[in-house]
């Protein structure tokens, strides 16, 4: 069952929190940052892109960029732009995107639930990005950004946040990206104590976005407990920070891909070759968005086409080979466009659907893709299943969208 915990949150006062709050430090490049933290101090890209504060081109794992985040942690900390509270508390976080809310409980997870598979991952990691975050983790001895988990709906935990939002936020703005981003201190006791009780009947929770976050977090507070002989379990290194969302608010959207060029096949071969699994319906110049499972769109040539995968080139029955990026990866990328790796081949490409279909149209109009391809969004469900089964999804499957908004609460690991 789900152990999770109340903690004492370090987070921003209420009039600093929009120039504290960033995106994530895996959305955008160090540039991208430097520009965004221009002439603010108390972005928090300073604790999580550090290399900011150096000259252009700093290679962002050299151990005096990660010495520079904590030295950043520790200033904003005694300038009071970070603050602990003096209690422990939950807290309720809500995004808003184009008109829709979701609402999730910010937690101490459990490291011993990520180690022992009662927090469940649909995605591989890479050593590599796992070990920048754990170094992260370590200096700072904080998790300074959250994950993101699903967990099957629940009434009571339901109620309680329905209750909660109820009432005057600690947070409300609307970051420079449009989203909405919302904030409540949860201090009453029964409430603290019936999100403790109601996570414990959970058997599992979910990552939905974060796995290598969740990862390090997980693998520092293990690291922690080894090295300590007095070690009990109860400490706070046993905890690592997330934001949990009910399955039935969030909302998977599109991850689609663009290829460079056709394999030496002709467009017209190209079709050809598509017709032998696929449906193939041109669509024209108008844009072409698929409308259900095993329906794709694919932008050749300036024209739109729906193609729908035949009967008996998909298993329904198989929770991966039923997914629309197994058929197209299996069926488009591997056999006719000799993709193998998504990984790592330079050919390929993935765009966001957040992007919208236009980005797809331009990257091939503008001649530095040869072809595009939409896909049907994978649902909650599927995701669930697929970490229920014990799976792994292939690369570059979910997107999640609005991404949770880092600095608004701060989880310490002592």
């Amino acid at each position: 069952m789900a152990k999770v915990k109340p903690f004492k949150g370090i987070r921003p006062p209420r009039e600093m929190v929009t120039q504290v709050a960033s995106r994530p430090y895996d959305v955008l490049n160090s540039e991208e940052a430097r520009r965004e933290a221009e002439g603010n101090p108390s972005s928090l890209y300073h604790i999580i892109k550090p290399e900011i504060d150096f000259a252009p081109g700093t290679d962002e794992h050299d151990p005096k960029v990660y010495g520079k985040a904590v030295e950043n942690f520790k200033a904003f900390r005694d300038s009071g732009w970070l603050v602990q509270d003096d209690k422990e508390h939950y807290y309720i976080y809500a995004q808003t995107m184009d008109g829709r809310t979701q609402y999730g409980i910010v937690v101490a997870a459990n490291v011993a639930d990520y180690m022992e598979g009662r927090i469940k991952k649909h995605e591989l990691t890479r050593r590599d990005k796992e070990e920048d975050r754990m170094k992260h983790v370590r200096v700072n001895n904080a998790n300074i950004e959250p994950v993101f988990f699903a967990f099957p709906d629940n009434a009571p935990l339901q109620d309680i946040i329905d209750a909660v939002t109820a009432g005057e936020p600690e947070y409300d703005f609307v970051a420079p990206d449009g989203f909405g981003h919302h904030f409540w201190v949860v201090d009453k006791p029964e409430m603290i104590e019936a999100i403790t009780a109601e996570f414990a009947k959970i058997p599992y929770l979910y990552i939905a976005d974060g796995h290598h976050r969740s990862a390090a977090a997980a693998l520092v507070g293990h690291e922690k407990a080894l090295a300590n002989p007095a070690h009990t379990g109860d400490e706070e290194y046993n905890y690592f920070l997330a934001v949990a969302f009910p399955a039935s608010h969030l909302n998977i959207i599109d991850y689609n891909r663009v290829v460079r060029d056709l394999n030496g096949l002709s467009p017209e071969l190209f079709l050809d070759k598509l017709r032998e699994n696929f449906i193939v319906e041109e669509k024209g110049d108008d844009e072409y968005r698929p409308v259900a499972l095993h329906n794709f769109s694919l932008y050749l040539g300036g024209k739109w086409y729906s193609l729908t995968a035949k009967p008996g080139t998909y298993n329904d029955n198989d929770p991966i080979g039923v997914l629309d990026v197994t058929i197209s990866s299996d069926l488009i990328l591997r056999d006719i466009l000799g993709i193998t790796d998504l990984r790592s081949d330079k050919r390929i490409d993935f765009v966001g659907g957040i992007r919208g279909l236009g980005e797809l149209k331009r990257r091939v109009d503008d001649g530095e893709m040869a072809v595009a391809l939409a896909l049907y969004p994978v649902s909650m469900k599927q995701l669930m299943d697929i970490a229920d089964s014990g799976n792994i999804m292939p690369p570059k499957t979910t997107w999640f969208e609005p991404k949770l908004r880092s600095g608004l609460v701060i989880h310490e690991l002592q």
